[in-house]
């Protein structure tokens, strides 16, 4: 390999890792969605953004702003239980699988 392949593919990978690491621990450590009567429910953010590696994953039911979650169930545009359902999926399918997964009964994530 030569000295210019080796300069191009070191820039490549230096970009690579720089865009990785930008895109890992967007927005704040944790966060609270509103739970309704049952209280509100704490979220380890970060730590979802490492096991999940797709934003999508949540972020396609509401988007990446503060207070999203309630604004869209005010306005009517968020199912009732829509974002709890998507959680308890997804760490059932997590247990289910033999993989480490968050809580999956109300007590467990609702907080008052």
């Amino acid at each position: 390999m030569n000295k210019r392949t080796t300069i191009i593919l070191f820039g490549a990978s230096v970009l690579l890792f720089s865009t990785l690491l930008w895109a890992q621990n967007k927005g704040a450590e944790d966060i609270i969605l509103p739970g309704g009567k049952t209280g509100n429910v704490p979220v380890k953010h970060h730590l979802h953004q490492k096991a999940l590696g797709d934003c999508n994953m949540c972020h396609n039911l509401f988007p990446q702003n503060a207070g999203i979650v309630q604004k869209l169930k005010d306005e009517g545009k968020l199912e009732k239980k829509k974002v709890m359902n998507q959680c308890q999926k997804c760490h059932r399918e997590k247990t289910n699988a033999g993989l480490k997964a968050g809580p999956v009964t109300c007590k467990s994530c609702h907080s008052k």
